[in-house]
């Protein structure tokens, strides 16, 4: 059973030394303003459950010698970040340095139960290196709408066998250590807070372009989920009624013009009418067009390909403004494959979100590309489940 604080003040002491690294006793004292007793006697107790450890003395602040306490180096959480075309496994410390990490392609669509065999098989190679003697929590990350409180997707559309599949019991039992399941956005826009450009930012937004469009939201530090669970899926709002037709049913859905699965649509039609000349050289090698071809293209110059990725931008640009608009948060990241444009993509997002949105909420908005590209979705999956171990919750 994985040790957990006793009360408010040992949770947030867990959380001081999982952001700040180790720190003298005097140093926590200031920042937490406990009496010296108190923050001994707190200190101790977690000593004694094995959260913490002492690391020697601190210099002297021109007294007595303070001592330096750090989280365990045994601790170890884990990381699922199951993506619709890949998986990503693993293994942080307790202040969530990645110890280990395998990636692999896999598809989403075989199933709940083959991909889930597949990434516990994948955390056995991290097992058998030696970097897991235990495993305190597992936090996950799944492309797709997620019930939070029941640890299971819900009618996701991209994948197909997984509604309601409880992903968290299912783990947990296997694991046998506190679970906590999440969208994948979510998950990603807390690893920037953790490790990323919105480190000293507590209200921004997330957006992620890969298969599917999505927006994690993070206010005062912490992920809004909405009622539901479904708040951020940005992929389907509508930009046109006429539109070409989604995944999720409808029409004219923002995904369904700049998603993965819409941009390898449009980049095979510009192969196959020689609009693209990269891409139609591309097609006759025998090639399997895909979206990184776009982005292959659009930094060769070819026309086509970079029109592509502009016309992208401003759809995105054109949620986005509205986003901003409303929400007005202090950054706007980029992140995910198809953010592998680049500043192509990003001048024309940045151009329509500051012409559209209003002044006041744009006058002092950066809106950059991610960069944690492939690990912010594993570190985000490791805060959100040491914030759970990390509390009396």
């Amino acid at each position: 059973m994985t040790a957990r604080p006793e009360n408010a003040h040992q949770a947030r002491l867990l959380r001081l030394l999982r952001d700040e690294g180790p720190r003298s006793r005097a140093e926590l004292g200031d920042v937490v303003q406990l009496s010296r007793s108190k923050l001994a006697q707190e200190l101790d107790r977690l000593v004694e459950t094995g959260l913490i450890e002492t690391a020697g003395l601190a210099a002297s602040r021109g007294g007595r010698r303070s001592g330096i306490v750090r989280l365990s180096p045994k601790l170890r959480f884990v990381a699922f970040d199951i993506g619709a075309t890949s998986i990503d496994v693993a293994v942080t410390n307790g202040e969530l340095e990645i110890l280990g990490h395998v990636t692999e392609a896999c598809d989403v669509r075989q199933g709940a139960t083959a991909v889930l065999d597949r990434a516990l098989e994948l955390l056995g190679k991290l097992r058998d290196e030696g970097l897991i003697p235990q495993v305190h929590g597992t936090g996950i990350g799944v492309p797709g709408p997620v019930s939070f409180r029941e640890g299971m997707p819900v009618v996701p559309p991209i994948m197909t066998g997984w509604d309601r599949f409880p992903v968290r019991d299912a783990i947990g039992q296997e694991l046998g250590c506190p679970v906590l399941v999440d969208n994948d956005v979510n998950i990603m826009a807390l690893g920037e807070l953790h490790a990323g450009l919105a480190r000293s930012v507590n209200d921004f937004l997330l957006v992620k372009i890969g298969t599917g469009i999505g927006c994690g939201i993070v206010v005062d530090g912490t992920i809004y989920r909405g009622v539901s669970g479904s708040a951020g899926d940005i992929g389907h709002i509508r930009i046109n009624d006429g539109g070409p037709v989604c995944a999720c049913g409808n029409a004219g859905c923002l995904e369904a013009y700049f998603g993965g699965a819409a941009l390898t649509r449009d980049a095979l039609a510009a192969a196959r009418s020689g609009r693209s000349p990269y891409l139609a050289e591309l097609l006759a090698s025998g090639a399997e067009i895909t979206a990184r071809d776009v982005a292959d293209a659009a930094a060769a110059g070819d026309p086509e390909a970079v029109r592509l990725v502009r016309e992208g931008g401003r759809h995105v640009g054109q949620v986005l403004a509205s986003l901003v608009s409303f929400f007005n948060p202090g950054l706007v990241i980029i992140a995910g494959g198809v953010a592998g444009f680049g500043h192509t993509l990003l001048a024309e997002i940045r151009s329509v979100v500051y012409r559209r949105s209003l002044p006041l909420a744009t006058g002092n908005l950066p809106i950059v590309l991610s960069e944690l590209p492939g690990t912010a979705g594993v570190i985000g999956a490791t805060r959100l489940i040491s914030d759970h171990v990390f509390s009396t919750a």
